[in-house]
């Protein structure tokens, strides 16, 4: 793509001009001026102007005052929410991925014009303020600027209200106008039930809201929330991809109040000359991880039970996922910076040390929603918490657009919740399951609502979650064996071959699974392996029991549903 921009009353002796390393919505850093090439700079009159690179993403300008041309050519071919995509079909923009700010102008408005491929027919769909022409939109300063990605070709656009509120879906897709049609009347579903959480839809600046989304076969798996619109792709069509990408409306969407406007403190304003850390994720991007799912129950979407085994997921991560002993749920926020699409050369263990805090903090939300009903007999429930969140945080909006004056803080959370319940529950949760570690107790509170969690595979022996792999007709550990179970108790490691078990020869992973299947819990068998130096070794495993759960009705284990668990179940899940 080729970008020219224009600076006016550039003051001396400088311009600083940046390429964002990191993009709203996206935690790692991203340094996307390494696609960017062929830059020149020139005066008003058309003289060229010297160029120094001061830093990777940096260009510093000679300006002795006036206007500063600046033209350069930007890379781009991944169809996702991070990145951009320029190919005789379409241009799909992520700002920062495209556009050079100058650094002391951010408070400037601007002007951007699209120029399409000659005899194309492209339009233009964003959440930018229209401008002058159907190719002139405009941003009154850079958060909101970069907050407002393109999709600029042939697309299909669709519009729905719900009271004031305009919507637009402008999709680019291979579908038929019947399948888009009726893909709209499901998000306009999802949309509905997700204003009833909140009681109201934001005010959205551009007085309405834009779903940009690229279902193409070249397209990656991906959605990304922005302040009035969101970016959503993925390489199936809607006739055959229909509950995923409906699933990612639902997260999406619900993050126009969740993190753009109730904003932790920790993002705002966003920085994109680095990471952007946060502690809160676990409620920004977990409790909207919860949200999701329930919302689209709530909408008729999906049934009993593609939801339990959602919420079976969820709970799994966390109760059984090794990370726990390490980290807590700020701490997992943490790591966002390292795991939210940054691509380590180096190994790491991750596998062992951290659950993200999607799951994590959909886990929490969970728990913190059945607690809520559980002790008030569903009068205060986490919908509840997300008013009043909205109410002190979100509602209030900013003195700019794009911006939030009222981010908060973990304590403001905590306030928060004591307001919608009381001081001691508030404190206490946040102390066992926001900075502490402790799981909450889902067995007991499930089955308020007539759910019975168990295991899954009660006396089946089990030596932990190892990832194997074949290798020249043997076994090789291919991840980081996780800490408590018995092949870590064992001294079992990555890249060690299993060669034999109880005599046994290991030609491929199933046959360690029939040996394990002929062993009870509490057995001790012998493993003979090959370490990292071809030294034949072995050890001694002593067998646990699969410790994995099933998410089951309680009619489906063969007792009654009484009267008050399907009261609660349908308070919780039924639509709003």
């Amino acid at each position: 793509m080729q970008v020219e921009a224009r600076f006016p009353e550039v003051p001396a002796p400088a311009l600083e001009l940046r390429m964002s390393r990191s993009s709203p919505g996206r935690y790692a850093v991203h340094d996307f001026s390494k696609n960017v090439y062929d830059v020149e700079a020139f005066d008003s009159a058309g003289r060229r102007l010297a160029l120094a690179r001061p830093d990777p993403d940096g260009w510093s300008v000679d300006a002795p005052g006036g206007s500063v041309m600046v033209r350069y050519k930007v890379y781009g071919d991944v169809v996702d929410g991070t990145y951009l995509a320029i190919d005789s079909t379409h241009a799909h923009v992520n700002m920062p991925a495209a556009v050079m700010w100058a650094r002391n102008m951010t408070d400037r408005p601007a002007t951007l014009t699209w120029v399409p491929p000659a005899g194309a027919n492209w339009h233009v769909a964003t959440q930018l303020h229209p401008g002058a022409t159907p190719f002139d939109y405009e941003a009154p300063n850079l958060q909101y600027l970069m907050d407002s990605p393109v999709e600029f070709g042939p697309l299909a656009v669709r519009e729905f209200t719900i009271g004031m509120r305009l919507f637009r879906l402008a999709v680019h897709h291979t579908g038929s106008d019947a399948e888009l049609d009726d893909f709209v009347k499901d998000v306009a579903r999802i949309v509905r039930q997700e204003g009833a959480v909140f009681g109201e839809f934001p005010n959205y600046e551009p007085r309405s809201y834009t779903f940009l989304a690229d279902y193409l076969p070249y397209a990656s798996s991906d959605g990304m929330e922005h302040r009035n619109s969101t970016v959503m792709t993925a390489p199936g069509s809607i006739r055959l991809t229909r509950d995923n990408l409906l699933d990612t409306v639902a997260h999406e969407f619900f993050h126009c109040w969740n993190v753009e406007r109730i904003r932790p403190r920790s993002l705002e304003p966003f920085d994109f000359d680095r990471a952007n850390m946060s502690s809160e994720l676990w409620l920004a991007e977990g409790f909207t991880q919860y949200y999701g799912p329930l919302m689209m129950h709530r909408a008729g979407l999906a049934g009993l039970g593609s939801t339990t085994d959602t919420m079976l997921e969820t709970i799994e991560s966390v109760m059984l996922g090794p990370g726990r002993a390490f980290r807590s749920a700020e701490d997992m926020s943490r790591m966002a910076v390292f795991t939210d699409g940054g691509r380590p050369i180096d190994r790491t263990n991750w596998t062992n040390t951290v659950v993200s805090y999607y799951p994590y903090g959909a886990a929490i939300a969970l728990a913190l929603d059945l607690s809520l009903r559980d002790r008030s007999d569903s009068r205060v429930t986490l919908d509840d918490y997300m008013r009043q969140m909205w109410k002190v945080h979100g509602q209030p909006g900013g003195a700019q657009e794009g911006y939030v004056d009222r981010p908060y803080t973990a304590a403001d959370a905590e306030a928060r919740l004591a307001e919608i319940s009381d001081p001691t529950f508030a404190h206490e949760f946040f102390e066992r399951y926001i900075h502490g570690r402790d799981v909450a107790d889902y067995t007991t509170l499930l089955k308020r609502a007539g759910f019975v969690l168990r295991r899954r595979a009660a006396g089946r022996a089990w030596w932990g979650d190892v990832q194997l792999e074949p290798k020249d007709g043997r076994v090789r550990i291919a991840g980081a064996v996780p800490p408590g179970s018995p092949a870590y108790a064992a001294g079992l490691e990555r890249d060690h071959e299993i060669r034999r078990v109880e005599g046994a020869a290991v030609n491929n992973p199933q046959d360690l699974v029939a040996i394990f299947n002929r062993h009870r819990p509490g057995d001790r068998v012998r493993v003979s392996y090959f370490d990292r130096g071809e030294v034949e070794k072995s050890a001694t495993v002593v067998l646990a029991e699969d410790p994995h759960l099933e998410l089951v009705t309680v009619e489906a284990t063969g007792g009654a549903l009484a009267p008050a668990q399907r009261t609660f179940r349908e308070r919780w899940l039924g639509a709003k």
